[in-house]
């Protein structure tokens, strides 16, 4: 599939800033970047950089004080994903067996406090017959119990305040599924990104299990098809992936998010069908 992606932030910039940002599109084996812009009105100098175990693309950049700028990314990609039978992920890989760059997504992380929510998640889903039949379980109990809500909750959220509360955003929702599959002894991970058919635009969080050797992507909110996503990054939690960190005195003034499906031939994955078969990048 072919999807054009574009994000415009803007800023006042109040005390010299030191911004990170993480708004461009992954590259991966499943997602290739056909061609890509990135322009910073007035031009700033800036750095792009990746850490280690990570597909995020970061942009570094200084903004000095009494500074408004615009920085706006725009890409065209062609995503592909897997479509996975549901026969096909009722098996579990023994952890002594897993990759390890996979076993980093089994401990509790800073908001996906897994250790907090053992008993509740064994509880409600302990005694489901596999991995699979439990996230998607999850999924659905997330997006049943858990108002979903723009700007009700802060950077410091975590997934047992969303259980307390129960209203958050999809980066709440998202780790709240991430710490219910790893209480249970499943793999997960935050994965952002552009969503198409997502309204209003945004950047979108989900989640992905790891299930059966296939990271299988999850949507507590339901908001956006599966196979319409472009994977900006994943991580632990959000907090490994942020759309915007900053250093300093600042106001976002304006932020602007697309993302359109270009191949004819998009048909939006239905998520009643998830009891037959799951999506995979």
């Amino acid at each position: 599939m072919i999807f054009s992606v574009s994000s415009s932030l803007s800023y006042n910039v109040i005390t010299t800033t030191t911004f990170f940002f993480n708004i461009m599109a992954s590259k991966s084996s499943s997602q290739r970047i056909v061609e890509e812009s990135l322009v910073i009105t007035p031009a700033i100098p800036f750095e792009e950089f990746t850490t280690e175990n990570s597909n995020a693309r970061f942009i570094k950049l200084e903004a000095q004080n009494g500074t408004s700028f615009t920085i706006s990314y725009k890409a065209k990609l062609e995503v592909q994903f897997t479509r996975i039978k549901e026969e096909d992920l009722l098996s579990t890989i023994p952890f002594m067996q897993m990759d390890h760059e996979v076993l980093q997504y089994i401990a509790p992380s800073r908001h996906c406090e897994s250790d907090k929510l053992m008993e509740f998640a064994l509880h409600k889903f302990g005694a489901l017959p596999n991995a699979y039949a439990k996230a998607l379980a999850i999924e659905d109990w997330i997006f049943n119990n858990v108002k979903y809500s723009t700007g009700s909750t802060n950077s410091s959220a975590s997934a047992t305040d969303t259980v307390m509360r129960g209203v958050g955003a999809c980066k709440d929702a998202a780790h709240l599924g991430i710490a219910l599959c790893r209480a249970l002894d499943i793999p997960a991970r935050y994965f952002s990104s552009y969503a198409c058919q997502l309204t209003p635009p945004d950047i979108h969080a989900c989640f992905e299990a790891y299930i059966n050797g296939h990271w299988i992507i999850f949507d507590p909110t339901k908001l956006a098809p599966l196979n319409g996503l472009v994977n900006i990054s994943y991580g632990k939690d959000a907090s490994e992936a942020p759309i915007a960190s900053y250093y300093g005195e600042i106001y976002c003034t304006k932020m602007d998010v697309q993302c359109t499906a270009l191949s004819d031939d998009f048909v939006p994955f239905k998520f009643e069908n998830r009891r037959g078969e799951a999506i995979a990048y």
